[in-house]
């Protein structure tokens, strides 16, 4: 029987579902302790967020796709070559009321703590979630692949960065073989509160 292939493509609002969830299962175990919400209300955020928030322009999200299923997603940004700042207006409370005030203004608190600001020359990789019944299939790497090529491509772009968090070893590990070097430890008191993770690598791949 023939694999059905496997693509890499750019987000779409019909992925926004989809994508939540994915974030929810890669994630939970970083806002469980900030939020008591349930699994289906914190996909449900994630998606309003998607529809809500204008794309950044120096930002971009990619889908792994499998019979047009979303089994994969990544997310890179880095810092733009123009000063002028893209104006946001915040979503309306009503997109978001199921999920009370208090869980909403957590969730705004705790991503901004967790929000990377590249500086010149590095694409940071935000996020990157494979779905629990595709792991070890190679996905991950794909990923990786596409956003190594996305950054090599760009002239004004020289290395590709993530952190991850010091409970996670396995993925140190991973990045480690895909090349990524820790370049900086840090220790957060804030962090450790709001997500119960008070270790964070700085790793880096140097492009060129």
């Amino acid at each position: 029987m023939t694999a059905v292939p496997i693509t890499i493509q750019p987000m779409q609002a019909k992925y926004n579902p989809q994508v939540g969830r994915l974030l929810v299962h890669g994630f939970r175990g970083k806002f469980q302790k900030l939020t008591s919400i349930n699994d289906d209300d914190l996909a449900l955020f994630f998606e309003k967020l998607f529809e809500h928030y204008p794309t950044e322009p120096a930002s971009q999200r990619m889908v792994a796709l499998q019979d047009g299923e979303v089994i994969g997603t990544i997310s890179i940004k880095w810092k733009p070559e123009s000063d002028v700042k893209q104006k946001q207006e915040l979503p309306s409370w009503k997109s978001f009321n199921k999920l009370g005030k208090w869980n909403l203004l957590k969730m705004l608190i705790g991503l901004s703590l967790l929000d990377h600001k590249p500086q010149a020359g590095e694409c940071y990789i935000a996020d990157i979630v494979v779905h629990q019944d595709h792991r070890s299939k190679g996905i991950g790497k794909l990923l990786f692949q596409w956003a190594q090529h996305f950054a090599q491509t760009e002239p004004h772009l020289n290395v590709l960065s993530l952190h991850v968090v010091g409970s996670n070893p396995r993925a140190e590990q991973l990045y480690e073989l895909l090349s990524f070097q820790t370049h900086l430890q840090k220790n957060s008191l804030v962090r450790h509160l709001l997500f119960n993770e008070s270790k964070w690598d700085y790793m880096v791949l140097n492009l060129k």
